[in-house]
């Protein structure tokens, strides 16, 4: 049987922050009582939509315009109040229709489920990075997680505790525990990165590095001086941290207790990061 239209009265009372990030959009900042999006009705660089939590009503500052809901459904898919509330009763399962309380406890992050990369805005933001969807289907996952009672999805690194390395467009989270991610397959070398993206810009740059050579992402640079049983069973010992301080410093911090250890960061040099020049210059990737 064809499930009743919720009410307008019910409509207005699903999250507004949940549905945005359902839709594929995300605060670029937030409190326990508002959040401020880019705003989805064009592209802007600094954040001027602004959703109040405790009253689940958006304001969009660049146009003037606001409401609750059932108003940004209409003004964000150019349909009616009846479209919209037939949009919410078809998607009811990827809103909440109750208002989250604030918590002031830690927040806690749940990840309810693990896909392969399929979302629009998780390819936008992988082509907008200049990864290939194709190469990074081998490595990263589409992981939905649950921050602050509210729904989320990001690309998901899984590290070597089982944890997750968790990006989009405009959030960074780790899910507990954190640890390094080490792809080994057996190689005579190793190539020593600090994230995601550097690793796969790494491979679209310099593909033939990765014939001979095994990888570890630090996913932070704490464990940079925690490596050494690992790397040191390699011939080889590659290292293309960030061009900054702190790669600088641990770059040095290595290399001087490897001997076999090389800074590679030539092959990005004047840029802070392998990404940063992929994105700069591009280069079409070989499958």
């Amino acid at each position: 049987m064809k499930e009743k239209r919720i009410t307008c009265e019910k409509a207005r009372n699903v999250c507004i922050v949940q549905t945005l990030a359902t839709l594929g959009h995300f605060p670029s900042k937030q409190s326990e009582k508002e959040a401020w999006f880019p705003s989805p009705f064009r592209s802007e660089t600094q954040a001027s939509f602004k959703v109040s939590k405790t009253l689940n009503r958006w304001y969009d500052h660049g146009e003037g315009i606001g409401g609750n809901v059932i108003d940004l459904i209409c003004k964000l898919k150019q349909i009616s109040v009846k479209e919209s509330l037939e949009f919410l009763s078809d998607n009811h399962c990827s809103f909440s229709f109750q208002q989250q309380p604030v918590k002031k406890e830690s927040p806690k992050l749940e990840i309810t489920q693990v896909l392969p990369i399929r979302h629009p805005a998780l390819l936008d933001y992988l082509t907008e990075r200049k990864i290939p969807p194709t190469l990074a289907h081998g490595y990263l996952k589409q992981v939905h997680f649950i921050l602050n009672s509210v729904k989320y999805f990001a690309l998901g690194l899984q590290n070597e505790a089982g944890g997750w390395e968790l990006r989009n467009k405009f959030q960074k989270h780790c899910c507990s525990p954190k640890a390094i991610t080490l792809i080994s397959r057996g190689k005579q070398n190793i190539i020593v990165v600090e994230g995601m993206f550097d690793f796969l810009s790494l491979l679209v740059i310099r593909p033939k590095w990765f014939v001979d050579s095994d990888v570890l992402i630090l996913n932070s640079l704490a464990f940079a001086s925690k490596i050494g049983s690992i790397i040191e069973k390699y011939d080889g010992i590659n290292l293309a941290l960030d061009n900054d301080e702190a790669g600088e410093k641990w770059t040095q911090y290595l290399t001087s207790i490897f001997p076999k250890a090389l800074d590679k960061r030539n092959c990005f040099a004047g840029f802070k990061d392998i990404n940063e020049k992929l994105i700069a210059h591009g280069q079409r990737y070989y499958p």
